[in-house]
């Protein structure tokens, strides 16, 4: 192949090679080691990312298996000071929950999908699990804690003395907790608001973290399995333990899918019911007509 330089002068020939040069230097180069290049302003850097400045460091990191700290100190909706641990059960699993009252948004679409699924789960709230939610804005009160619990035990169709706990707490005890589940928050002063993850923990009776639940909207199914995932089974019917052989948690997507080789195992033991009915059916068929011979 020719060179596009191949008809030009020498002087032309290296001119051009100069001016190429100094396209490749500008590309491969950083802008601030250019001469005036100088620091990238802040403003554009952080126009470049993907991520807004109220949202950097909001997230939630994973501690499958670590205890929440029981002897954090919060106020109830009656205004009495309790510890975390006397209100989380000893022998059921628990929603938790991390949300503010004057969230003008996503804490309301949490919640509201939360009760929905709550509503259709199969499982009786104080029965098969509790629930806790924690205010994150030590701003909040607990009258505020009060009338949000009031409002959402009524839309289940629950009476107040259902355990659904809500509580408000100090900027320390608060954080103790949200460190302890993973839950990163900010405040952003410009807004007075708090960007914070949409997620629902899962705790077992023994206030280990279980499982995680994403989003605004949660199936029915994927909390259901998780409340007995927590508890080891010790909820729900025979039935939902063996359903729940059938689905796995996929860390990919985060939701519980289905399990071929449990939907096999299933499919062997209804093969096997199947076949012991038969042959009972036969084997006193059989004795019907040896007795009446």
């Amino acid at each position: 192949m020719m060179s596009p330089f191949s008809h030009t002068s020498p002087h032309a020939r290296r001119t051009g090679m100069l001016v190429a040069a100094a396209l490749v230097l500008a590309v491969a180069v950083p802008a601030s080691a250019l001469p005036g290049g100088g620091k990238t302003p802040r403003s554009i850097v952080e126009a470049q990312q993907d991520t807004p400045p109220q949202l950097k460091g909001v997230d939630v990191e994973e501690h499958l298996g670590d205890i929440v700290p029981s002897e954090a100190v919060f106020t109830d909706a009656h205004g009495e000071q309790v510890k975390l641990g006397s209100v989380l059960s000893k022998t059921r699993p628990t929603l938790l929950t991390l949300v503010y009252y004057n969230c003008p948004m996503l804490c309301n679409l949490v919640l509201n999908a939360q009760v929905k699924s709550m509503r259709e789960l199969g499982l009786e709230l104080g029965k098969d699990y509790e629930a806790l939610t924690i205010s994150v804005d030590p701003e909040d009160t607990p009258a505020m804690s009060n009338e949000r619990r009031r409002k959402h035990l009524q839309s289940m169709g629950k009476p107040e003395s259902a355990p659904w706990h809500f509580l408000t707490g100090t900027e320390a005890e608060i954080r103790r907790v949200a460190d302890a589940v993973g839950f990163k928050y900010t405040y952003d002063a410009s807004t007075r608001q708090y960007a914070h993850p949409a997620v629902v923990m899962v705790l077992t009776p023994e206030g280990s973290i279980s499982r995680y639940l994403y989003g605004t909207d949660f199936p029915a199914k994927d909390m259901k399995l998780a409340l007995l995932e927590a508890a080891g089974g010790r909820v729900g019917t025979s039935f939902d333990r063996v359903v729940m052989s059938c689905f796995k948690y996929d860390t990919a997507t985060r939701r519980y899918g289905f399990y071929i080789f449990g939907f096999i195992r299933l499919g062997a033991l209804a093969v096997f019911f199947a076949l012991a009915t038969m042959l009972i059916y036969f084997w006193r068929r059989e004795l019907k007509k040896g007795a009446a011979a």
